[in-house]
């Protein structure tokens, strides 16, 4: 597929990429129906946009579990989620999605289990908000000439590509023994702004941004002696 074959938009092109680039999706906010919410301060180390609320218990020493256990994805109902027009259909597939991107992630690191332990802890994330992509124009404002300058920009700023989906999460972690919030934040993940493939179908771009999310969330849990959680 060559750029000339996305000619035919190139006046809605350049205007809708135009107003992508200069509005931007909301930054996630502490969610009221969140039970995590009041605890959640700004993330001072949120270098790239992606966590902007956090909360991390003190003295919590991740490496004394082996175990954890997933909760089935929560959608999120409270009047400050960040669906847009995204369908109930879309939503339970991300779900679904996410909750298996995340046992898959972390199975190389933990046992999966179903059972509370002193050495297991209990993952809870909630699903708030997403947003798909702009058929047929995400993947062009990715390939024509316009789109490509301005997605390029946006890549070396780390920013969102236009006219492309994210998503929307919080996770709570818990010991699940004593039920102490270990972690807690709240986070958007989305592609690289020149990510052409997560630009075909609407969920190609939340689903990517939820792999980066598990991603993170394991890093999270075995920093290394340089790092800190951010």
């Amino acid at each position: 597929m060559s750029a000339n074959s996305f000619s035919f938009p190139r006046a809605a092109l350049i205007a809708l990429t135009a107003i992508s680039a200069g509005c931007a999706s909301t930054d996630p906010v502490a969610y009221q129906g969140i039970a995590s919410s009041k605890q959640l301060s700004l993330n001072t180390q949120n270098k790239d946009g992606k966590v902007p609320l956090l909360y991390s218990g003190a003295g919590v020493n991740f490496k004394a579990y082996s175990a954890i256990i997933v909760e089935p994805v929560d959608i999120y109902r409270g009047r400050d989620h960040q669906f847009g027009n995204t369908s109930d259909k879309d939503k339970v597939a991300l779900a679904s999605d996410m909750k298996d991107t995340f046992e898959n992630r972390l199975r190389s690191k933990y046992t999966l289990s179903s059972i509370p332990g002193p050495a297991t802890i209990r993952l809870r994330l909630t699903l708030t908000g997403a947003k798909t992509n702009v058929p047929v124009l995400s993947t062009a404002a990715k390939l024509s000439p316009v789109g490509l300058a301005v997605n390029g920009l946006q890549a070396t700023r780390g920013k969102e590509g236009t006219l492309s989906g994210s998503v929307n999460y919080s996770v709570e972690l818990y010991d699940s023994v004593t039920n102490r919030l270990l972690l807690a934040y709240v986070a958007k993940q989305y592609p690289g702004a020149l990510n052409v493939g997560a630009s075909l179908g609407p969920l190609g771009a939340s689903k990517d941004g939820i792999r980066q999310g598990a991603d993170d969330f394991v890093r999270r849990l075995q920093p290394t002696e340089s790092s800190s959680l951010h």
